[in-house]
């Protein structure tokens, strides 16, 4: 990929616990143009952690797919970014600066990188000079509530060989409450020249469509609202290209959506692992529909692939 290759596309944003090459494969089906793995630790490749190697599953279907590392070693993330595209075909490699959970910020990872801006740009120095693909970062307005340091950082990290920045439009302190504030985009997109990634709120295409007009940002990214809702990538697409709002997905498509993704989940991760993990989508694809907590409540009680494919058939239309 080049730098070319993150501008007007549809991005999905990396997802602890959710974006698995499962729901990826579904997302890139449903028009997303760019996937991103889970984030996965530096140190965890290091010391060759067993919770890594499920993360790290990819296939040609899944491109372009870039892996999200996290930590704060420069040459330690460079050198095990480094053996790993010996390894797995990657098409670039994000440097998580924007999580929020304690448990990452606590280790002087993730958002915590915002208040080091000399150490995040070594980071970035160092693995666009080792590596053989772009580097790209994914950062937040700021750490606390009412700083934008956004602008400034991105400028460093541009300088230190970023191919591109997507900014999550709230604070560290903020994590996912509150409504996004869009205006800082706009002033990181003033500050470097690289391609931009706008991310936050964005819910429907006439969202992405204004994020687009007013912040300038080049590509968009969403997260969140795709949560039991791949189809949010096609209906973008199709306001974006001539303002085509497209009827909702019936029931018939949602079921057969997550019976796919519930037996590739089972595929790729046992019966046990999958079933569990599919319970969190299987609430996200039903909620707002008739008897949707009970479905939940259900779902949470299941142990075995027929039992949960058996569930999904009987999840109803909107409004029957």
């Amino acid at each position: 990929m080049n730098q070319a290759d993150f501008t007007g596309k549809l991005f999905l944003g990396p997802m602890a616990g959710v974006t698995d090459l499962p729901f990826r494969l579904l997302a890139r089906e449903c028009g997303a143009d760019v996937v991103t793995t889970e984030m996965i630790s530096a140190k965890g490749l290091y010391y060759g952690s067993r919770n890594t190697p499920p993360l790290l599953a990819s296939e040609e279907a899944d491109r372009p797919v870039g892996i999200q590392l996290f930590g704060r070693e420069p040459e330690l993330m460079a050198a095990e970014a480094e053996k790993l595209l010996e390894q797995h075909p990657f098409d670039f490699v994000d440097i998580n600066m924007g999580c929020p959970m304690p448990k990452i910020v606590n280790n002087g990872e993730g958002s915590a990188l915002l208040n080091e801006p000399e150490l995040a740009a070594r980071i970035v120095s160092e693995m666009s000079g080792r590596l053989k693909v772009p580097v790209t970062v994914k950062i937040r307005a700021g750490f606390r509530k009412g700083e934008r340091t956004a602008p400034e950082i991105a400028k460093r990290l541009e300088q230190a060989g970023a191919s591109a920045i997507a900014v999550h439009a709230r604070t560290r302190e903020e994590y996912y409450q509150g409504e996004a504030d869009w205006s800082v985009i706009r002033e990181v997109r003033e500050a470097v020249k690289i391609p931009l990634i706008g991310n936050g709120d964005v819910r429907s295409g006439p969202d992405a469509e204004k994020m687009l007009r007013e912040t300038g940002c080049d590509s968009v990214m969403v997260a969140r609202a795709a949560q039991g809702n791949p189809w949010i990538f096609r209906e973008i697409k199709a306001y974006l290209k001539d303002g085509t709002i497209l009827p909702p997905v019936t029931g018939e498509e949602r079921r057969d959506l997550l019976t796919r993704q519930t037996l590739r989940m089972v595929e790729e991760k046992g019966e046990y692992i999958g079933i569990r993990e599919m319970r969190k989508h299987v609430a996200w694809y039903t909620q707002g529909l008739p008897g949707s907590a009970g479905l939940r409540r259900e779902v949470n009680s299941i142990t075995d692939l027929e039992g949960l494919l058996e569930l999904i058939r009987r999840i109803p239309s909107s409004g029957s």
